[in-house]
């Protein structure tokens, strides 16, 4: 498994992609990679911060009108306890633990335009 290429591609699904950044929906749209494949990848594979911004930082334009906002976000399983893994994970929405199936990080960049 070339890990390099694979952090590669996932950052650049993960700016490309509009409406979907699930790992089923990158398999289906990328013949190099299975749902499997990619989750395996991102289980041992750490994504730190300075690794994410190396990969999009040249597509941030400076401004001092503008912005980037990041967030996780958590998908709520609850009833998917026998699906692989789904751990227990703290939930600040719904201020409880749940059983989240994955937790991605959403950058995006705006700039205020008078």
């Amino acid at each position: 498994m070339d890990y390099r290429q694979h952090r590669l591609d996932y950052c650049q699904f993960l700016i490309a992609s509009q409406i979907n950044y699930t790992q089923t929906y990158l398999a289906d749209h990328n013949d190099s990679y299975s749902h499997d494949s990619m989750n395996r990848f991102l289980r041992l594979d750490k994504l730190t911060p300075r690794t994410i911004w190396e990969n999009v930082r040249d597509d941030v334009v400076p401004s001092e009108q503008g912005y980037v906002l990041c967030d996780d976000v958590v998908l709520d399983k609850r009833h998917s306890r026998e699906a692989h893994l789904v751990r227990r994970q703290w939930s600040g929405n719904e201020k409880r633990v749940i059983y989240p199936l994955c937790q991605n990080v959403e950058c995006r960049s705006f700039q205020i335009v008078s």
